[in-house]
């Protein structure tokens, strides 16, 4: 890492998409914004809060368009811009399509981060976008309260390649390609209680491009996909389950986790955003008697540039963690299913 002058997370009240709005709070603003209109090119928008909109240009080939951006999760300039970036290419993986450009968003405080910090935090984006094959054409930046950054990335799809988070099938299988802890991780980073090789486990993995996402909507086992973020895996999951009118079913001791997730989740390091997480939804989340709090909080911690979730075929599930593990991604398991009835997530 980086030696710092200050700690760039002491300049932001949160990080990562712990920082995003709870889901709570995003539905009830969400709910006063008119319906988007009759736009038969517009094959994905709000509806369903998928990973990034999609618009059909020919009937073949489609634009696959997002943004997103936070607030530091670490103190290493470059570090940061590579997460950040990482994390907001992904939406473009998850909804299978390949990134073409990006664009900057960048806000800084003015006279207390310095340009040569400001210039570690762009070049670690761009050294993101050019292992993802893609420029940095250009951005916007602001002088702000708290540090900011990410990025507004344009991707293309075929059309019968797009994979949204709507479409699950009763019977699925449920993979998740990455480990879960990034929230736990961040909290004890920030209490300076992180070892460091918990701190290389958590860039390795925030690091990690989802491309394996526009291989796996090729392959027609592959029905639905999202990626794992600020919501956390039961919030992610839920999407999925309203999306689709259909149950979704978590086998907890089946989720990857870090390998110090669990010791420290149980020693109190937990966010705000996976206790507002669980306010916002549990209520449609059956959990098992006795159900310890320290793994529902892994649950509902929020990942910062996390895995793709993947509903898939079950009999075709070992296969594709193989080819995932191929693909470079070990963490990757089959952590339950999908089922007919209400559109809800149960934890067996």
């Amino acid at each position: 890492m980086t030696e710092q002058p200050f700690r760039l997370t002491s300049l932001a009240h949160g990080g990562g998409c712990g920082c995003k709005l709870a889901p709570a709070v995003l539905q009830d603003l969400l709910a006063g914004v008119p319906a988007v209109g009759p736009f038969a090119q517009l094959l994905v928008g709000t509806e369903t809060g998928d990973d990034a909109a999609v618009w059909d240009l020919d009937g073949d080939t489609c634009i696959v368009a997002t943004t997103d951006f936070f607030m530091p999760v670490v103190d290493d300039p470059d570090h940061f811009g590579r997460i950040a970036a990482t994390n907001a290419i992904s939406d473009v993986y998850a909804m299978g399509g390949t990134p073409i450009m990006a664009l900057a968003i960048l806000g800084m405080p003015l006279g207390k981060v310095d340009t040569a910090m400001v210039r570690a935090i762009l070049q670690g984006g761009s050294a993101v976008c050019a292992a993802a094959g893609i420029p940095v054409a250009g951005g916007h930046s602001i002088d702000s309260v708290e540090p900011i950054y990410g990025l507004a990335v344009i991707g293309t799809v075929r059309k019968a390649d797009i994979r949204r988070n709507a479409d699950a099938r009763a019977g699925d299988a449920l993979i998740l390609t990455k480990a879960v802890g990034v929230g736990v991780y961040s909290a004890a980073f920030k209490k300076e209680a992180l070892s460091p090789d918990g701190y290389d486990e958590m860039i390795a993995s925030t690091t990690l491009l989802n491309k394996v996402g526009s291989v796996l909507a090729k392959d027609p086992a592959v029905h639905a996909m999202t990626d794992v973020t600020g919501f956390g895996v039961l919030g992610h999951a839920l999407e999925v389950a309203r999306g689709s009118g259909l149950g979704i079913e978590i086998e907890a001791q089946r989720l990857p986790l870090f390998a110090h997730a669990e010791a420290l989740v149980r020693q109190g390091f937990v966010t705000g955003a996976s206790i507002r997480n669980w306010a916002s939804y549990g209520a449609e989340v059956a959990l098992p008697d006795d159900f310890p709090d320290w793994r529902r909080n892994l649950l509902t911690d929020p990942q910062t540039s996390g895995g793709l979730l993947v509903s898939c075929a079950s009999e075709e599930a070992d296969r594709l963690v193989a080819e995932i593990h191929a693909a470079g991604y070990p963490a990757a398991r089959r952590i339950g299913g999908v089922v007919s009835g209400g559109a809800g997530v149960r934890v067996v």
